[in-house]
Order: C-alpha cells, then sequence, then structure tokens
C-alpha cells in the first residue's frame, strides 16, 4: 500500500543487529529509500559498517552527540550529497549507570543533565539540522518507553528523561507541522537491546509483557520498523505528534 522509493532517510543509534534502529532500517531499505547510518565512535565502526554495507547505506558517519559540531557535520554532508532529507530516526539514549540504578531523588546533577542532553535534546538538535533539509516537508521519529507515562520499576531517571522526550515530541509537531514535517515518539514494548540490558530485572520486565499484554507476545524490532515505514511514508502525512504504543497492547493493562 505504500512505498519509500525516491525517499532519503537519516537513521541514528544501529549499535548492532538487535538495535531498534537497525529494524527501522531495514523496514526502509525494504521500501525503496536511500539510507545514511551513523556509528558512535572507533569501538562501535566494526559492529555497524557490516550492517551498513548489507543495506547499501550510502552514507556511513560518525556521530557522537557529546562531541562539537559532529552532528552539524552529518547534516552538513547530507545536505551537499543529497540537498534533501525526508525522514530521520533518533534511536539513543544514555543514562550513567550509579543514577540509571539509583533512585531518582539520588540521581546526580550531571548524571541527570547527561541523561537528558543524549537522549532527550539531541533529538530536538536534529530536528533542528532537519528543517532546512525537508523543504517539502518530512518526518521525525525518536523513541520512547511506557516508563514515560508510568513507574515502572528500575526505570528510575529513565522515565523523566523520556517523559520529556515525548513533550518534546508534541511541541516541535505543533511548531513544524505548518511546514508539512511530522514529528512522532515510538513507544515499544520491552526489546532485549543493548540499552535494555543496562536496566535491572530487565527479564522481568520482558515476561510480565508476555503474560499480561493482550496479545501474548514481545514484539520485535522489525514489528518496529515496520510502524516506522508506515509513519515516514506518505500513507501517513496525515498524523503528527503522537506517542504511538507498539507493545501488544501492554500500556492498556492497569499496573
Amino acid at each position: 500500500m505504500f512505498n519509500l522509493n525516491g525517499k532519503k532517510g537519516l537513521v541514528v543509534g544501529v549499535a548492532n543487529d538487535k538495535s531498534i534502529a537497525y529494524g527501522c532500517a531495514k523496514a526502509f531499505k525494504s521500501c525503496g529509500a536511500e539510507l545514511a547510518l551513523t556509528f558512535l565512535n572507533a569501538k562501535a565502526e566494526p559492529h555497524v559498517r557490516p550492517l551498513a554495507e548489507s543495506l547499501g547505506a550510502s552514507h556511513f558517519l560518525p556521530l557522537d552527540v557529546e562531541q562539537p559540531e559532529q552532528m552539524e557535520a552529518v547534516f552538513a554532508t547530507l545536505e551537499k550529497s543529497w540537498g534533501k532529507l525526508d525522514f530521520l530516526v533518533h534511536s539513543i539514549a544514555f543514562a550513567p549507570q550509579n543514577d540509571l540504578h539509583g533512585r531518582v531523588v539520588d540521581s546526580s546533577r550531571d548524571g541527570f543533565l547527561r541523561a537528558m542532553d543524549i537522549s532527550a535534546h539531541s533529538f530536538v538538535r536534529m530536528a533542528k539540522l532537519a528543517e532546512p533539509l525537508m523543504k517539502d516537508g518530512g518526518c521525525l521519529l525518536t523513541m520512547s518507553y511506557l516508563g514515560a507515562d508510568e513507574v515502572v520499576e528500575n526505570y528510575g531517571i529513565m522515565g523523566p528523561v523520556k517523559a520529556a522526550l515525548q513533550s518534546a515530541t508534541r511541541y516541535m509537531a505543533s511548531e513544524l507541522g505548518p511546514k508539512g514535517i511530522r514529528v512522532h515518539a515510538i513507544s515499544p514494548g520491552p526489546l532485549l537491546t543493548r540499552a535494555a540490558s543496562g536496566i535491572a530485572n530487565f527479564d522481568h520486565l520482558m515476561q510480565d509483557a508476555i503474560e499480561r499484554s493482550p496479545l501474548h507476545r514481545l514484539v520485535s524490532i522489525d514489528d518496529v520498523g515496520a510502524l516506522a515505514a508506515y509513519l515516514v511514508s506518505d500513507v501517513a502525512t496525515t498524523l503528527t505528534g503522537g506517542t504511538i504504543y507498539i507493545d501488544g497492547g501492554y500500556n492498556i493493562v492497569g499496573g
């Protein structure tokens, strides 16, 4: 019912073949999009490069959002090469372990600010750089989690951080809507990704999702990718500003 032929997109956050960002990139590619992928640093590059090559990515660029001017360099490269951008996926999150594993009230100022900068404000900065390249409209996607909406055991400061990310998504959708730029947060159920492995008792979260969700199953990175491909397509041009749950219905089940 839709394709992404002729569309060009940037995918940020592929760490390995279990990454949600990789599931998205696969779906985009299968629908005909041309891709640019980023890698965090030299240590990550050998794990991500084969995936970028398998997807035929036109660009494979370094991006550590904490490094000055790296983000600007990525968008400058895309502007020079493509002259436009149709969609972007922001799928990165980080919190220092001491702050992530402790109580929110015990979180350090520096840890909280770093988590907010990497996990939330980096999406805002990407949106600002993407805006002039989306001359004919486009779509910006980020990844959230149910812990933004309610207390999830052991999710810690990432709950408030993801809540800020979701709120920023709504405000940016309002601000960029007149230019035809749509903004969404996708909220998958528990997935065993590299980032999730840092959350204590994550196996329990996954088992609880299976037992209590109406569909009694976990979602996969391919499920998330299919949703992302739909959202960035022309079929979804009347949708914006949403937090879209893909969790087998787990979000409707009371705690």
